[in-house]
């Protein structure tokens, strides 16, 4: 649960205030737990809901204090073909947290969902609340909208 706040958000306070937030929230909901899924999923699911409103805000906030030239310069992210030389681990995870940060939420969802934590298409959608195709589609997009800024990461 945690690696999937930290995928929607980024790895700093915030991302913490969530996961207590989600923590809180499976606490006073687990009356209502109806057994249909993993108790790992329907953390999960609240975690992503969470991430999502916390994504909200953070946009809200920003519009408010912000304002925006360039949607493609938002988050400073370069291409990949900017990068020289290897890069070693920690400079691989804050490129992808800048790539994913261009992301919309509901397609940074996905690729979180699918790619980093390996759920099913199935699982994703359940977990969203959204369709299957509708997973896959977001994901094709959002993979498209990433390969500029990730490709000579593979």
């Amino acid at each position: 649960m945690a690696a999937v706040v930290r995928g929607m958000l980024g790895n700093d306070a915030e991302a913490d205030d969530v996961g207590q937030e989600t923590f809180i929230l499976f606490y006073r909901s687990l009356d209502k737990f109806r057994g249909e899924s993993a108790v790992a999923t329907y953390l999960t699911r609240i975690a992503i809901n969470q991430s999502l409103k916390a994504l909200n805000r953070r946009r809200t906030w920003l519009s408010r204090f912000l304002a925006r030239e360039h949607d493609d310069d938002e988050f400073g992210v370069q291409p990949a073909e900017t990068v020289t030389g290897p890069l070693d681990e920690k400079e691989r995870a804050v490129r992808v947290r800048e790539a994913l940060a261009t992301l919309t939420p509901e397609y940074r969802a996905v690729v979180v969902l699918r790619v980093m934590e390996e759920y099913s298409t199935r699982e994703t959608a359940d977990m969203l609340g959204i369709a299957e195709g509708t997973v896959m589609s977001r994901l094709s997009r959002a993979m498209k909208k990433l390969e500029p800024l990730l490709g000579s990461l593979r």
